[in-house]
């Protein structure tokens, strides 16, 4: 019996989030909404996210001896995430700058923060986490080392789950790890290497993803659904239409209801679509990790029933925050 259906090796950061009309340009100013801070960072993020849908879960990650850290850490808690892997110092809490435009599209720019000095050293020290954990998910906001240091601390029979944002040539181990490498347009083009003869049709990419090393690929399309690929082909997972008010935060609650599915049992295509349904209900409000549903919530979207549908804005940026 594992004591958690998911933990999560990822990034803690305050989201400072303002919104705008438009982006500025180079040397432009423009005027802003008032500031909001949320607690956010993709770690964190999907931790709630997981957490809020009924799964037990933890989180190893590193905040600041700070305000914006004891924000994360109430939040985590508040969701009823396990907080004994969170570490405390070393740094200011990581920080991530927020634009949002009224289409609900968003820019971010992240100063790491405690999130870079997660090391190694300390996934080593979390073993115990890692033994009593069905699924382990992460993400590219800590150290590449630290995630390579992941996989080789995968108990026996658990498995890895990885969303490459920001998106980085992976090393070899860590793509054969993946059971699946999540990933949108951006981050499955950096992931493939300027050398790839890569189409415009997203079957090809997963299918050339899959060719170095994961397991299993989910390619999030935005407003066009999904696909899922492993040994058995390639799977669209289609959309369900709904107003995108904030794309901030779905792929995270994406990837983490997927994880915690995943853990469960069920075929990716069928998590795949379950996911996007979290996906789908997350865009439909503001913020992060404020507009996480409940299972309740996502049993009650409406459009096609749980198990058929991909979320409008589940992809829609770096494999969203």
């Amino acid at each position: 019996m594992n004591d958690y259906d998911l933990l999560v090796v990822g990034s803690a950061n305050a989201d400072l989030v303002i919104g705008v009309e438009r982006r500025p340009g180079a040397g432009e100013t423009v005027l802003g909404s008032d500031l909001a801070v949320h607690p956010g960072g993709k770690g964190a993020n999907q931790a709630v996210a997981a957490a809020r849908l009924g799964a037990r879960t933890a989180l190893l990650a590193r905040v600041g001896d700070d305000g914006h850290g004891r924000l994360l850490l109430d939040s985590q808690r508040a969701a009823g995430v396990d907080t004994v892997g969170v570490l405390v110092g070393g740094a200011p809490t990581g920080v991530a700058l927020i634009t949002v435009d009224p289409s609900g599209d968003n820019s971010i720019v992240v100063s790491p923060g405690a999130n870079g000095r997660l090391t190694p050293a300390d996934v080593r020290a979390a073993a115990s986490l890692f033994h009593a954990s069905r699924v382990v998910s992460a993400q590219l906001e800590i150290p590449l080392e630290t995630v390579e240091e992941v996989v080789r601390n995968l108990a026996p029979g658990s498995r890895f789950v990885l969303n490459p944002s920001p998106p980085r040539p992976l090393p070899a181990q860590v793509l054969a790890a993946c059971d699946p490498l999540i990933v949108n347009e951006h981050e499955a083009k950096v992931v493939l290497g300027d050398g790839a003869a890569v189409s415009d049709e997203p079957e090809d990419w997963a299918r050339l993803l899959l060719a170095k090393g994961p397991r299993s690929v989910v390619v999030t399309l935005g407003g066009e659904g999904a696909l899922v690929a492993s040994s058995d082909g390639v799977t669209r997972v289609p959309s369900v239409a709904v107003r995108a008010v904030d794309t901030t935060g779905a792929g995270d609650a994406f990837t983490a209801a997927l994880a915690w599915r995943l853990g469960a049992g069920e075929p990716l295509a069928e998590a795949a679509a379950y996911a996007a349904r979290v996906g789908a209900a997350t865009v439909t409000r503001q913020g992060a990790q404020v507009s996480f549903p409940t299972a309740a919530e996502v049993a009650a979207l409406p459009g096609a029933g749980a198990g058929e549908a991909a979320a409008s804005g589940a992809g829609a940026e770096g494999g969203g925050r």
